[in-house]
């Protein structure tokens, strides 16, 4: 039970961490937290990186002290920097037309994110651009769940370079907290690459066990 509920509790880290990537946003992740974090889970979150933030939260949840799809500021992943960013975005029609065209054109791999990412629209919204068009694409379901694969696919490369940079680095005690932490998220995207992807997930299992940290 205890592995399980460790295995839970870093699930739960990870999407807490993810929130502004996720449609629906707090209201879809607040119903796994409380759905998923029993007694056990919330004991093994308090020993985890960031982990009594979330615990309180959940907390809070239960006992009905914060709505369902909101959280306490205080209490917000990276403390806030990515909370209401795009709350109030608005595509204009060409705005939503230029967007549609290249999600027509989009491709899962670097050529097709560099399409989004150089697109004027997208700049505007400099390293905040992912939570922006989410919030903008709220009303618009069809062009969501085409934005859903961008952000994953933006997701699986960000976690392939930050692999790369990991492994380069010795490894400290709060890299190797923090990698155990994050690795239902590499083994969700990394195996996006194929082989290459589940042989750089092994090699980081290899290094976070195997290597002494300083």
């Amino acid at each position: 039970m205890k592995a399980k509920a460790s295995e839970i509790a870093q699930k739960l880290l990870n999407l807490y961490r993810q929130e502004h990537v996720i449609l629906g946003g707090w209201l879809v992740v607040n119903q796994v937290f409380v759905d998923e974090a029993t007694d056990d889970v919330l004991n093994e979150l308090e020993l985890l990186p960031t982990g009594k933030t979330l615990a309180q939260h959940i907390k809070n949840l239960r006992s009905g002290k914060t709505e369902m799809d909101s959280i306490d500021r205080e209490l917000m992943p990276y403390g806030g920097a990515f909370s209401d960013t795009g709350s109030s975005t608005v595509l204009n029609q060409q705005q939503l037309t230029e967007l549609q065209q290249a999600l027509d054109k989009f491709t899962p791999d670097q050529s097709g994110l560099d399409l989004i990412q150089n697109m004027p629209l997208i700049k505007k919204y400099g390293n905040e651009w992912t939570i922006a068009i989410r919030d903008a694409l709220v009303s618009h379901p069809q062009l969501s769940s085409r934005w859903a694969l961008v952000i994953k696919t933006y997701n699986a490369y960000r976690l392939w370079n930050q692999v790369h940079e990991i492994i380069e680095q010795p490894l400290s005690d709060r890299t190797r907290a923090q990698v155990q932490a994050d690795m239902p998220e590499y083994e969700t995207y990394l195996p996006m690459f194929g082989v290459a992807g589940t042989e750089l997930l092994n090699k980081l299992r290899t290094f976070i066990s195997t290597s002494k940290a300083e």
